[in-house]
This record gives structure tokens, C-alpha cells and sequence, in this order.
């Protein structure tokens, strides 16, 4: 069922983008398979559009719920007991129709995505006669695949198929690893509302925003390279596409008490 429904129809994605792009000789030069995984991710973006409008909802609906008259008076009326007050916030949540996860979830929707192409790279670029024989028995009929392998596994200075090093002076630098922190980091600060003090859920969405660049950071490193350029693509694609929307808060990446400080003076 995995197969059919995630790594099938990635392989066969992938191996088709690339087709079309290897016909381009000059694009070959930079390498196909990299601009392959460029597009895929994408059209993966476009595809999974709706999630990102649930995301932008959610998100949404909770900072009604924070600037509400009756959050207010619940936080003044249990500010001593914790343990009411957010008893009490699970039913202004029912009766306000917020989910409290509602912008964590299409982010943790993506896993099977990232586990799903990552083997779909891996099985792509086969090398041994085990791997090409593997596989053939992915790939769609209408994919001539005998005409594109081995696939070219450069992109620029990088083997897709091994973690991604820049060596300077004989010291390497994971230079994409670096850039999956950034991206991710700047994705989910420029996206995120500022969680207020107490609220369901804020204490799972600062640690997501705090440890999710550092697993994915971690991934990149550790992981093919072409896994580490989907993420990269896919956190700068989810931040055009938010920017789209007017939706970005640039002011979310100064630090609350420092704008605070900013704004007293």
C-alpha cells in the first residue's frame, strides 16, 4: 500500500520530470535530477495548497480567540489556577470552533511526504544491478527507463545520492544543512503567530518552532543531499506562497521584548 500510494507515484514523477529536463542539454550541465526534484517539490507545493489554506485558518482563528472578550475574562478570572483555566479554554475552543493543532498538523502531515521521497530518491538513482532491477519493478510502463538510467546523480558541487559536503581547503562545510536551519526557521517565524502566555497548544508550538529546524538540519546532514535540497525548495516555495497571500509577519522575527523595548522609547 505504501508503494502504490506515496513511492510509486514519486518515483514515476520524479523519472519523468528529469526525462524532460535531461533533452535540454545545457540543463544537464547543472544537473537534471536536482532541477527534477526542484519542480517535484514544487508541484507538491501546489498540491498540498489546500492544507496551507487549513494552516492560515487555524492560525487564524486562534488569534481571534486570543484578542476575545471572553479569553480575557477567563485569564483574569483563573489566573491562579492553571489547571481551571485550561479546562475552561478546551470549551471556549468547542464553542469558538478552534482547534488548537489546526496549524501544527498540515506541518506534521509533511513527514510521509519527506520519508516517501526520500526513498523515492534513493531507489532513483540506482547504481549496483540489484538496485536498477529493484527498481523496475516501481516504475510505470509509459516510463522508458532503460533510456534515462543511471540518472545523473550531480547538482552543481553535490552527489544527490550522499549527504551534501562544500570542502574548503579540505575542511568540509554542509552548506545545505546550514541553508534547511535557515529556510525552516524563518519559515515558521515568519508564519507562526506569537503564542500568548498560557494558551493550549503554546507550549507545543514554540517547541515545534524551536526543534523543527534543528531536525531538519539534522536530516539534511545526515541524509542524501537531494533531501536536503527538497527542503530547502519547499521552505522558500511556502514562504512565496504565504507572501502570496499577504500573510507573512515580518515583525515576528524581532524577539516580543525587544519590539516591546523598541516601541517604549
Amino acid at each position: 500500500m505504501w508503494d502504490t500510494l506515496i513511492i510509486n507515484p514519486m518515483i514515476n514523477t520524479l523519472l519523468w520530470i528529469y526525462s524532460v529536463l535531461s533533452s535540454v542539454g545545457f540543463l544537464e550541465v547543472i544537473g537534471s535530477f536536482g532541477l527534477a526534484i526542484i519542480l517535484f517539490t514544487i508541484l507538491v507545493r501546489l498540491l498540498t495548497h489546500p492544507l496551507t489554506v487549513q494552516q492560515l485558518k487555524g492560525a487564524q482563528a486562534m488569534q481571534d480567540m486570543q484578542k476575545s472578550k471572553e479569553w480575557q475574562a477567563l485569564q483574569k478570572k483563573y489566573k491562579d489556577d492553571k489547571q481551571k483555566l485550561q479546562q475552561e479554554q478546551m470549551k471556549l475552543y468547542q464553542e469558538m470552533g478552534v482547534n488548537p493543532l489546526g496549524s501544527c498538523l498540515p506541518t506534521l502531515i509533511q513527514f510521509p511526504i519527506i520519508i516517501g521521497l526520500y526513498q523515492a530518491i534513493i531507489r532513483a538513482l540506482a547504481v549496483t544491478p540489484q538496485q536498477m532491477v529493484d527498481l523496475y519493478t516501481h516504475v510505470y510502463p509509459f516510463i522508458d527507463v532503460a533510456r534515462l538510467l543511471p540518472i545523473n546523480n550531480r547538482f552543481l558541487w553535490m552527489n544527490l545520492s550522499q549527504p551534501e559536503r562544500l570542502y574548503v581547503f579540505g575542511i568540509g562545510i554542509p552548506v545545505l544543512a546550514v541553508l534547511v536551519v535557515a529556510t525552516t526557521f524563518l519559515q515558521s517565524r515568519l508564519m507562526t503567530p506569537p503564542a500568548q502566555p498560557g494558551e493550549q497548544g503554546a507550549q507545543m508550538t514554540q517547541a515545534m518552532n524551536l526543534y523543527m529546524p534543528l531536525l531538519m538540519g539534522y536530516l539534511a546532514l545526515t541524509f542524501a543531499s537531494g533531501l536536503a535540497l527538497y527542503f530547502i525548495a519547499s521552505n522558500l516555495v511556502t514562504i512565496l506562497q504565504y507572501a502570496a497571500m499577504g500573510k507573512l509577519d515580518w515583525k515576528n522575527l524581532i524577539p516580543r521584548k525587544a519590539a516591546a523595548a523598541g516601541e517604549g522609547k
